[in-house]
């Protein structure tokens, strides 16, 4: 199993906008996504990212997606939401957005530390439903998820191929993995999100 990569998600959002862009304008789309954002009623995933990462979360977004889930991200779905400065109106959007959804996907990178928003996320989210696992993005192919300090908590994403996707137990104790059966090391990101979130995945 492997960790995705920037490169490879850089690429996957690329051939993301390549096919958008072919198709109609980036603000078109932005404002088609967002009127279709507050018109819905709820979220599989909500996407907590540094904004310093937005290539890549175009990659990362993907992803998910091509799992047949819908998935939050605050300056597609809420483009008037400013990330850059901490306001009131921003955290009760975002509290709103998570009450809306059924999981947290934290894409960790090496600009997640800056992030103003993204630990506030992380426990907001525990809090509320703790339906939550890591998205590591590294640097190469041989690279390896340490799970540093509290993260390591959670339960983080692999893959083999881009087709199968894997939830591993976090590099601390946790019981993350599921409530109706033990798993000693990893379990398909189907069968958490269902346990977990109670999502299906295609």
């Amino acid at each position: 199993m492997a960790l995705f990569t920037e490169t490879q998600l850089r690429a996957i959002g690329k051939s993301r906008s390549s096919r958008s862009v072919y198709a109609r304008a980036d603000s078109v789309i932005v404002n088609e996504n967002s009127v279709l954002a507050k018109r819905r009623s709820s979220f599989d995933v909500f996407l907590s990212h540094s904004i310093a990462d937005s290539d890549i979360i175009l990659g990362v977004k993907t992803v998910l997606e091509s799992k047949g889930l819908s998935v939050y991200v605050d300056w597609i779905e809420d483009p008037d939401l400013h990330r850059q400065n901490v306001t009131a109106k921003t955290a009760n959007r975002l509290k709103q957005r998570m009450q809306q959804s059924k999981s947290l996907v934290y894409a960790h990178s090496t600009h997640s530390p800056s992030s103003k928003w993204m630990p506030w996320e992380l426990g907001f989210f525990d809090g509320m439903s703790g339906a939550i696992t890591i998205f590591p993005i590294a640097k190469s192919h041989d690279g390896v998820y340490e799970g540093q300090e509290f993260l390591g908590l959670y339960p983080y994403i692999d893959y083999v191929g881009e087709l199968s996707m894997f939830v591993n137990k976090g590099t601390a104790p946790s019981k993350a993995l599921g409530k109706s059966r033990e798993y000693d090391s990893f379990r398909s990101f189907e069968d958490w999100m269902l346990d977990r979130a109670g999502v299906v995945v295609r």
